[in-house]
């Protein structure tokens, strides 16, 4: 004998049977691709979990250089998004056309620090540079990254640039450049504040905060790539309140 099943008897048979597959929420989640300048690392990785909460959408986040990002990105990367460390990458992909319409704007502006794991070691005068006994001075390459631009500025204003040269180890992006001082590869570095000042979890050691008249400032702007609701949306998040009182919490300025 044949049994037909209504239409509500035939839901409560597939959901006991575990055929029905997923909720709402995640049938309609999406996942974006998103290049991030490497001292944005931390901070964008708990706006992106948060988001990822509110909204069940996923930010895939892929960390490196500005420039490196910036090649990749006019060589037909996928990205959605670009959080660079500078404005200059921005806008020039702003005049190329690649970007989306009025997308362009600065979420953070950068600090950065000359800092050492030693306690004690680096002066709030900053004279060891002059009298240090540093085998390797940290530096992240001035042609592809803007906090390495801005540390060869400091330098350059202490007339330090050239007498320090045969010490200078070269890291691709501000990332491997912390991790140079950190692992004491080298005694120590210029590093993105953002990077010893992170929420619950300072750096030890000791450290100089380079002020800001020593360098250009470094506004660091984001643009979207295509025209993806999901990537409209996690910029908006991004410039929300709560995501700019964590911006600051790391050590950055908003204005």
């Amino acid at each position: 004998m044949k049994i037909l099943l209504r239409p509500a008897w035939l839901l409560l048979s597939l959901i006991t049977t575990g055929i029905l597959i997923a909720p709402i929420k995640q049938i309609a989640a999406d996942e974006i691709k998103v290049a991030v300048a490497s001292n944005f690392s931390e901070a964008i990785k708990s706006i992106s979990q948060r988001f990822e909460t509110e909204t069940g959408h996923r930010a895939i986040l892929s960390f490196g250089s500005t420039g490196k990002h910036y090649a990749q990105i006019k060589n037909g990367a996928p990205f959605h998004a670009f959080f660079a460390a500078d404005s200059r990458r921005p806008q020039l992909l702003e005049r190329e056309g690649r970007i989306q319409p009025n997308s362009r704007f600065t979420y953070a502006v950068g600090r950065i620090a000359l800092w050492s794991p030693n306690p004690g070691y680096v002066d709030a005068e900053h004279r060891v540079l002059q009298y240090g006994d540093f085998r390797h001075l940290a530096i992240a390459n001035p042609k592809l990254a803007p906090y390495g631009r801005a540390a060869r500025e400091v330098l350059q204003k202490q007339g330090l640039w050239n007498s320090l040269q045969r010490r200078m180890v070269r890291g691709e992006n501000i990332g491997q450049t912390f991790q140079f001082v950190k692992s004491g590869n080298a005694k120590l570095g210029f590093v993105a504040y953002s990077q010893v000042k992170r929420p619950g979890h300072e750096a030890s050691g000791s450290i100089w905060v380079v002020p800001q008249s020593l360098y250009t400032p470094i506004q660091q702007q984001a643009v979207l790539l295509s025209d993806n609701p999901t990537a409209r949306a996690f910029l908006e998040f991004v410039r929300s309140p709560w995501s700019l009182d964590l911006i600051r919490a790391y050590g950055y300025g908003t204005d």
